[in-house]
């Protein structure tokens, strides 16, 4: 094959890649994916002291140990998401009640992908560049789920893709240090939500405007080393990422369209039972609180432009503010368990379970059937086998999400009969149930 030849295919590659990670972005840990890499999501995302994992947005210190090194991978994501709502609405003046009913989404299979490399620069030290999805949000109900008289399509659809340049040096035998630069480009897009204009601070930048885009960047740090015979420790933060606002969406998200991307930190354990066993236990906890967009609680009395009577709501903070409603999403803190088992140089099975409370409130759960990141519970399992003389390996991963409910009411609507407005006296008249599950399979190849 020519040198011209060649150098085409591996660019035709690398944009398939990179197309497949940024349509393939969906919610797990939040909306985060579980793991990263097809080793990685074969033992549930554990693995922060596992340098074999290190090379798609693992520890940056554990890319020295990895030697000259290129990976690529695709894989089909099936997430199942539906709402509930149970109750008529009251019509009562001045609520927003939704129609009673079960709906599914629509839009359930989905590629993803990635690809990486690692060089070395001298013995001590080592360059690595790799792209991959991050996670993200969709929905797309195939009915007029908030009345929205102009479109019948309602959802949302966040796409996420990183480049990241990680430098990773030994700073004594068996510790090392790494750091990554990371850019970031994400997508979104809303549909069907016009009936929110009058909460809305700029109603022609609520809904239906086609996707709207942004960049930004953000780095992250990690440490790896053997603290005694077979025991390592690792541990990684990755900082908030910077990212440009959704203009389109300025009058939706708060502070006038801002959608940074959380920080996180993970921290972990690998123990080798044996030459043929390794576990490993790692926690990691994701910020969802320091975005306003993604955290900030619906509050009736603020978040309405009138108050109880009718009259205008002069403390009245609306979407897209700085004090405007959004996902109401908490923190989230997960513990992830994984088992590797090598029965010889050729075959590698892992098995892993990862389990972090869900984000979302039950107060939170109207908007939330936008973006019904709910999932609790994990089970992983995955193998390597080795394909080539020198060191190819055949990787292969499936994850099944647990399907999890969470329930709550929608704070909009009252009941018209027990309700006493005149008293403040509220009682809810909807039930909101969301519920999500999801089987994901990958597959790669590291050369």
């Amino acid at each position: 094959m020519n040198s011209s030849s060649s150098t085409k295919n591996r660019f035709s590659v690398l944009v398939i890649v990179m197309f497949l990670a940024v349509t393939g972005v969906l919610a797990t840990d939040g909306y985060f994916s579980v793991g990263y890499g097809v080793q990685n999501k074969g033992v549930a995302g554990v693995g922060i002291a596992n340098w074999e994992y290190s090379l798609i947005n693992g520890n940056p210190a554990g890319n020295f140990y990895l030697g000259k090194t290129y990976s690529i991978g695709f894989g089909l994501f099936n997430p199942y998401r539906q709402y509930t709502i149970t109750g008529n609405p009251s019509m009562l003046p001045g609520t927003f009640g939704l129609a009673p009913g079960n709906v599914e989404s629509d839009n359930k299979t989905f590629p993803n992908g990635y690809i990486g490399g690692n060089w070395m620069l001298n013995e001590k030290s080592s360059l690595a560049v790799s792209i991959f999805g991050n996670g993200g949000m969709n929905t797309t109900y195939r009915t007029r789920t908030y009345g929205d008289p102009n479109n019948q399509d309602t959802g949302v659809d966040l796409l996420q893709i990183f480049t990241a340049v990680t430098y990773s040096t030994e700073i004594a035998p068996n510790h090392s240090l790494g750091f990554s630069g990371i850019f970031g480009y994400q997508a979104f897009e809303a549909k069907g939500l016009f009936n929110f204009g009058g909460f809305s601070s700029s109603p022609s930048n609520l809904t239906d405007n086609g996707d709207s885009n942004g960049s930004g960047f953000g780095f992250k740090v990690g440490y790896m080393g053997q603290l005694a015979e077979g025991l390592t420790l690792g541990a990684s933060y990755q900082s908030k990422m910077w990212m440009g606002e959704f203009e389109e969406y300025a009058g939706l998200f708060a502070e006038e369209g801002d959608f940074d991307i959380p920080s996180s930190w993970t921290a972990g354990l690998k123990y080798g039972i044996s030459e043929k066993v390794n576990v490993m236990l790692d926690v990691k906890q994701i910020f969802y609180s320091e975005v306003a967009a993604i955290a900030n609680p619906l509050d009736v009395m603020a978040n309405s432009p009138t108050d109880a009577m009718g009259n205008p709501n002069p403390a009245f903070n609306p979407l897209g503010s700085d004090g405007g409603w959004g996902f109401g999403w908490e923190d989230m803190t997960i513990v992830k368990f994984g088992i590797e088992f090598s029965p010889n140089e050729d075959w590698t099975f892992r098995g892993g379970y990862s389990y972090g409370k869900q984000p979302i409130p039950e107060s939170e759960v109207l908007f939330n059937i936008l973006a019904p990141g709910v999932i609790e519970n994990h089970i992983a399992l995955g193998f390597s086998k080795g394909i080539g003389s020198n060191g190819q390996q055949l990787h292969f991963a499936f994850n099944y999400a647990l399907s999890t409910t969470v329930s709550g009411f929608n704070p909009l609507d009252f009941d018209p009969v027990a309700s006493n407005p005149s008293t403040g006296s509220f009682v809810p008249n909807q039930a909101i149930d969301l519920e999500m599950s999801q089987l994901d399979f990958e597959v790669g190849i590291t050369f």
